[in-house]
């Protein structure tokens, strides 16, 4: 009993031993293991976009406005069919500003922060003048927001750092630092300076009044740090800025008195726009929000129709109008029917004929090759044919001639005879002329020029009356009587 017994103690500690063992292994090669899973686990980059230069080029004439403007201005640009159409409205009533301008426009099928845009004419005379400008800068907006707000964060600390911007009667600029990052080890780099990673806000001084400013872009922020591609000025209207003074690099005109027009804010850290619920409500008296919705949303229904630029926003916002569903499946965009139709094509592969267009420019680039084959078959087959036609034309007369009998008559009258049939066989010869400079035999060759055909159709019907008429009729002709005085030069002009 003691032997079995001593022989299963045994076997059961080299078991126990084997799986420490094979558990220290484990553990020693558990973090080569997790670090490999971790290094595929970070995605790629996404490619931008617009590179940081065309951002800065873009936010140039903007990044130094409020920032409830600003914000307003963001939010607006993702629509630019209706900034257009409000545009058009501004120019149309160059008195309405303030909140009363954006109460004449609540009925308008506009986006709320269109809408509030209009309480400024000056901002929308300026947004007038460049459309394309416009749908770049919502186009960003709406793909890169991060890059945006840090585009205007950049500009903002270069026009500083250049003096031209500061707190004055019309605005609050201050400065937020960032906030500070965990200790590090002794050994890593010396951080950031502060003026690259601080926050500069420019809130108005009065609440109640917007200033809004004008500079010149290519002065305003120094030294432009890429000289390919400088910012774009935008002159202000004159009867917004009369005799308005240079303050700091920045001119100012006219306050706007703003009660409820601008309700969005600018949110520097999370990098999007704050919405003002109250401020909303009070003058979106018929769309109003409830509490929960304070972060904007695009909303693709006011698009009308523009297209995005980049895949994801395609993705994201381009089949969010009411029944796109139900269309789909009314165009027949369903798994059966794609499996069908490429079952079809597959058949007519098989048989050699020739696969539908799968789009409008497969269809028109079929439709083009198509002419311009028929059109050099043409030109082929009118050039085998001219020979032929103009040997017919030119060996009619020659034949005419042939048979015609031999006259007895006076050197007089055959130089008179010889006069005619050369005018006739010129005749002839200028339709086969024209016929082998022309680029097609076709029926409706002559349809530009009428009169052209009429004439020609004359000549020849003349000619062929002359050709058909009996030798000796032509040949006796009708005598005329010449007085023996009458001088060569008459007998000429009577002739």
């Amino acid at each position: 009993m003691r032997i079995p017994f001593i022989y299963a103690l045994s076997a059961v500690l080299f078991v126990s031993a084997a799986a420490s063992q094979a558990q220290s292994v484990d553990t020693a090669a558990s973090p080569p293991a997790s670090s490999a899973a971790a290094a595929p686990a970070t995605a790629p980059a996404k490619d931008p976009v617009f590179t940081q230069e065309q951002l800065d080029q873009m936010l140039a004439p903007i990044a130094l406005y409020p920032d409830p403007l600003l914000a307003q201005l963001l939010m607006a640009s993702t629509y630019p069919g209706e900034i257009a159409e409000a545009v058009t409205w501004s120019k149309a009533h160059p008195d309405a500003k303030g909140d009363d301008a954006v109460k004449q426009v609540a009925s308008q099928p506009w986006d709320p922060s269109v809408q509030a845009l209009v309480a400024f004419p000056q901002v929308m005379v300026t947004l007038g003048q460049d459309p394309v400008w416009v749908q770049r800068l919502g186009d960003a907006f709406l793909a890169q927001p991060d890059d945006v707000m840090e585009g205007v964060q950049r500009l903002r600390r270069q026009a500083q750092t250049a003096g031209n911007l500061q707190s004055n009667q019309y605005q609050n600029v201050t400065v937020q630092a960032a906030a500070p990052a965990p200790a590090a080890s002794t050994s890593s780099s010396a951080p950031a300076p502060a003026s690259s990673t601080s926050t500069i806000i420019i809130q108005p001084a009065d609440p109640q009044v917007v200033y809004v400013p004008t500079y010149n872009p290519t002065t305003t922020y120094g030294t432009w740090p890429y000289p390919a591609s400088p910012p774009v000025y935008y002159p202000p209207p004159p009867a917004y800025y009369p005799g308005s003074a240079l303050m700091a690099g920045l001119a100012f005109g006219t306050g706007v008195a703003i009660v409820g027009a601008l309700w969005g804010e600018c949110d520097w850290d999370d990098n999007d726009i704050d919405i003002d619920v109250d401020r909303y409500n009070n003058i979106n008296a018929n769309n109003r929000i409830t509490n929960n919705q304070n972060k904007w949303q695009h909303n693709a229904a006011h698009r009308n129709g523009v297209p995005y630029r980049d895949n994801r926003s395609r993705q994201q916002y381009g089949r969010q109008l009411d029944g796109a569903t139900q269309r789909e499946a009314y165009r027949g965009d369903n798994a059966q029917r794609a499996q069908a139709r490429e079952k079809a094509r597959t058949s007519m592969d098989k048989h050699g004929i020739e696969r539908p267009a799968t789009s409008n420019r497969e269809a028109r680039d079929r439709v083009r090759d198509a002419q311009s084959g028929a059109t050099a078959g043409n030109r082929m087959q009118a050039g085998n044919e001219r020979p032929r036609t103009t040997d017919r034309s030119q060996g009619t007369p020659r034949t005419t001639r042939d048979n015609q009998q031999p006259r007895q008559q006076n050197p007089q009258v055959n130089q008179r005879d010889q006069r005619p049939a050369q005018a006739r066989q010129s005749t002839q010869k200028r339709p086969a002329a024209t016929h082998q400079t022309g680029a097609r035999n076709n029926a409706f060759a002559g349809a530009r020029s009428p009169s052209q055909v009429n004439a020609q159709a004359n000549r020849g019907r003349a000619s062929q009356v002359s050709a058909q008429r009996p030798s000796a009729s032509r040949a006796a002709g009708h005598q005329v009587s010449r007085p023996s005085s009458a001088p060569a030069r008459q007998r000429g002009s009577r002739r």
